[in-house]
């Protein structure tokens, strides 16, 4: 029987299990941009132009999905769609300003 190498196994790792949740090119950025405050979807599009709108609504509902981030419908005309960190990820804030502040020093 020959394995698929694409079908991923579960770990015991908690480093694995996090990176499982937060990497990808471009969910940490948004973490990050989203932890000094709630963000309109507009708003992280200008903060990070790089990104394609398919990209950005993939990782802001991967986010969702693993509970990081909370995704806020306000009923009006226009519709107003907001982003902010959850409580969970908010404990992820100074490791992203770890990460951050290394950048600037080595980068």
């Amino acid at each position: 029987m020959v394995k698929n190498p694409k079908k991923a196994t579960p770990t015991n790792c908690p480093i694995e299990q996090t990176l499982a949740l937060i990497v990808g090119k471009w969910k940490t950025v948004i973490l990050w941009h989203l932890s000094s405050g709630t963000k309109r979807y507009s708003e992280l599009r200008r903060l990070i132009p790089e990104v394609s709108e398919k990209m950005l609504i993939h990782s802001l509902r991967d986010l969702e999905k693993n509970l990081l981030v909370q995704r806020n419908v306000y009923h009006e005309v226009p519709p107003r769609v907001e982003y902010s960190l959850s409580k969970k990820a908010q404990t992820l804030t100074p490791i992203l300003a770890s990460i951050d502040s290394w950048g600037k020093k080595h980068l």
